[in-house]
């Protein structure tokens, strides 16, 4: 039950041919057949599997036999961005998994259940809401918001599950006896690569927002048009995606416009209608407000000199999370070669929703060696993936006593 075997087994499961990326959207037949492969792993260990109405799943060892579905909860989510990366999501899960195993071998004395959870739909790839099975299990999204969510080709979210063989009206997974939440993740940056660590602890995550920004034009003849007498709302767009750059820069934030729909979308046409969805990131909540403020500031007066309308509209905006700073230090404090170091992340997560919800979370990261991530180039050497295990290991173990 090596980390090594299940991480083959997972390899070619959504893999592109050409890029060698991931498409591993959630309830499509690459996610299924990984829901299928947690399935298995679970039952080869013995573990009380629990699947919810929309496929969350959560697989408990429970040493005391008491029957509890309660206690410790670690994992992570194994849907993917389009054309991501092997490692943002599956590398927790698989790790959780090894983690346990490991635990077992040693004899640790546990006397409290621990779980291993997958969340789904967390990278919000295909109906455009991160963490959206964290937020429904823990209530912080209800379920008549999410059945009016659509994908880009117009499936509901209802009519997706039930092609999956799902039913919401099943629940989803219990968390209230969550006593705290441990996720290992890849880190999506190169701060672990500077300080020559393989394994961190995150201190926070900063706060980020998807927002939707339409702009509004006039279609036309692209070439009979003159070009003073044009209303293109590619123009407003690209003036605004430059000053989103440069706020950013000039802020030290993040802003990505990282998704574009045009109408027409003609090669000899003047749009009518561009949809961009920007992505934005501040080390504050008044800095990220500050920063979309600004680029939708100037996106409208850039509108009004070309004829254009520009309407903005947040989508999905998440609060800064601070974790447990005692519950980091300790988890980060006394091991074998120093203190594992404590940093922020700038990627949401499922740990910040339970965070959000009051439950005890810790987040620890593996080193990625290039610092990408959400792409096929995304990495961490198979060393540093066992010192993962190794730290997720001896973290619950600490807690669980």
């Amino acid at each position: 039950m090596s980390f090594e075997r299940m991480w083959r087994d997972l390899t070619p499961v959504g893999r592109d041919q050409h890029s060698g990326g991931y498409f591993r959207q959630p309830w499509t037949s690459a996610e299924t057949e990984l829901r299928v492969w947690f399935a298995e792993e679970a039952s080869a260990r013995g573990l009380d599997l629990e699947t919810d109405g929309i496929g969350n799943l959560v697989a408990w060892w429970d040493p005391a036999g008491s029957g509890r579905r309660s206690g410790l909860l670690t994992g992570s989510h194994l849907d993917s961005v389009l054309d991501g990366g092997a490692y943002d999501g599956p590398l927790g899960v698989v790790s959780a998994f090894a983690a346990l195993d490991l635990m077992r071998s040693r004899g640790d004395a546990v006397s409290t259940p621990i779980g291993i959870g997958v969340f789904v739909e967390e990278e919000g790839s295909r109906f455009g809401i991160a963490c959206l099975g964290s937020r429904l299990a823990t209530g912080t999204m209800t379920w008549s918001s999410a059945q009016e969510l659509r994908d880009r080709d117009g499936v509901w979210l209802p009519d997706a599950l039930a092609d999956a063989g799902l039913d919401p009206s099943r629940g989803f997974v219990d968390l209230s006896g969550v006593t705290a939440f441990v996720e290992l993740h890849v880190e999506q940056g190169r701060d672990l690569v500077d300080r020559g660590a393989a394994v961190g602890v995150a201190s926070e995550i900063w706060p980020h927002g998807r927002y939707r920004f339409d702009f509004h034009g006039e279609a036309n003849h692209a070439g009979t048009t003159r070009m003073e007498d044009r209303r293109d709302p590619m123009l407003t767009y690209a003036m605004t995606a430059l000053a989103a750059n440069k706020q950013a820069r000039v802020a030290g934030q993040r802003a990505t416009f990282g998704r574009v729909e045009v109408t027409p979308n003609g090669t000899n046409a003047v749009p009518s209608h561009l949809v961009a969805w920007l992505d934005a990131r501040g080390d504050s909540e008044a800095s990220l407000a500050a920063l979309v403020g600004e680029i939708e500031r100037q996106g409208v007066d850039r509108a009004g000199r070309d004829g254009t309308h520009l309407t903005v509209t947040p989508e999905s905006v998440s609060g800064a999370v601070h974790f447990d700073s005692d519950l980091a230090a300790r988890i980060a404090a006394d091991h074998e070669g120093g203190a594992w170091p404590v940093i922020p992340t700038q990627a949401g997560h499922d740990a910040g929703v339970l965070s959000a919800v009051g439950v005890p979370t810790a987040m620890l990261f593996v080193r990625n060696p290039t610092g990408v991530s959400h792409s096929p180039d995304e990495s961490a050497d198979t060393a540093d993936c066992l010192a993962g295990v190794d730290a997720l290991a001896d973290t619950l173990a600490r807690l669980a006593r």
